[in-house]
């Protein structure tokens, strides 16, 4: 009986500690209902609204009954219209549309001609799940029953650039390299932090000249390193196990991680000024790397979420870096080509570390 009531003592101390502890309190509520809104909203494998645009040379009633059909389906919509098929490709590398229609000048005459397709797919093979939406645009608009061209041989030639072969390691490993450096250097540096300010090392290093920016510079100095080398691991693995290839250089695939790196470790300051010890770091840590997996493009198709979970994947660093990546080592774009999404990484960096310097400050007050 005793001994119960020990138990029973040890216990209501426990609740009473972890009551206190807002945070993790906030987290035991917090992670399953953020998985149960992830999942049962966000992710949707029913992919809808790809980025299209069309180069409609022949500019006849059937072409354009064509382009109409295919923007019924739902599955595209139309964001551009192109000069030629080189416009249509370059818009493509560049990432700003999914899918190119390319239309011939003698578009109404190939209908008529059975032994070839009257007009061209163009589709972004850096994303397997649009490969398989663009295959099912194909088919509906063959099979549409108000189609003129229902009853002949496939009007499209689907042609997939980057991965034609449909293999998912291409896919994948750019991306992981993306989530991999989140995980690691988010968690890495907010622990760090916080195990520091446990020990009073922080305290000891404050009352030296150093200035709070030259020690958070410091602090991540060494992480940088890490990053970029996990990085070139992951690609150097990538390369010879899946034989992922190289179409951009290697300058601009490390430039571009340098930049996304410094992201993920002004983002893990900024929690270790949150967290009072280590365990709430790791628990902070996990709270920002879950929605980051989920909606970053990384496992389910961005095109397929809602718009509001697209609203939110658009201010997690995470999508803007699967984006560039992807671009870089997939389709070979240059940096130029890819400038808008690596000043967004730029504008995360700028935030976050004022936010962390202030919120330091804060702390050390």
């Amino acid at each position: 009986m005793k001994s119960l009531q020990r138990v029973l003592a040890i216990v209501w101390k426990e609740v009473r500690q972890l009551r206190r502890d807002r945070l993790t309190f906030g987290m035991i509520v917090g992670i399953p209902v953020l998985q149960l809104l992830l999942f049962g909203y966000a992710i949707n494998m029913d992919v809808r609204d790809l980025d299209a645009a069309v180069a409609d040379m022949s500019g006849t009633s059937a072409s354009r009954q064509i382009v109409m059909d295919m923007a019924q389906t739902q599955i595209i919509k139309m964001v551009a219209q192109a000069a030629d098929a080189e416009e249509l490709r370059q818009l493509l590398r560049r990432g700003e549309i999914n899918v190119g229609i390319y239309i011939p000048p003698d578009f109404d005459r190939r209908l008529q001609q059975a032994d070839r397709s009257a007009m061209q797919l163009l589709v972004d093979g850096s994303d397997t799940v649009v490969q398989g939406a663009a295959a099912q645009l194909a088919q509906v608009v063959q099979r549409s029953r108000t189609s003129p061209y229902n009853d002949r041989p496939p009007v499209m030639e689907v042609r997939t650039y980057y991965n034609p072969e449909r293999r998912s390691p291409v896919n994948t490993v750019p991306g992981l390299i993306g989530v991999i450096l989140t995980m690691t250097m988010i968690l890495f540096t907010a622990v760090a932090i916080v195990r520091e300010r446990e020990r009073g090392n922080l305290e000891l290093l404050i009352t030296t000249p150093v200035k709070i920016p030259e020690l958070m510079l410091a602090k991540i100095t060494p992480y940088v390193l890490i990053g970029l080398a996990q990085a070139g691991l992951i690609l150097l693995l990538g390369y010879y196990l899946f034989e992922v290839p190289m179409r951009g250089t290697l300058l601009d695939t490390f430039v571009v991680t340098l930049v996304f790196i410094v992201t993920n470790l002004a983002l893990g300051l900024v929690i270790s000024t949150f967290a009072s010890t280590q365990f709430q770091a790791m628990q902070l840590a996990f709270f920002v790397l879950l929605p980051s997996i989920l909606l970053s493009g990384f496992m389910f198709p961005f095109a397929g979420m809602p718009h509001l979970a697209q609203i939110i994947a658009e201010f997690l660093p995470l999508t803007h870096f699967i984006r560039v990546i992807r671009g870089v080592v997939l389709r070979g774009a240059s940096l130029q080509e890819l400038v808008g999404e690596l000043m967004i990484l730029g504008l995360f960096i700028v935030v976050l570390m004022t936010l962390a310097i202030m919120r330091f400050s804060k702390r050390l007050d």
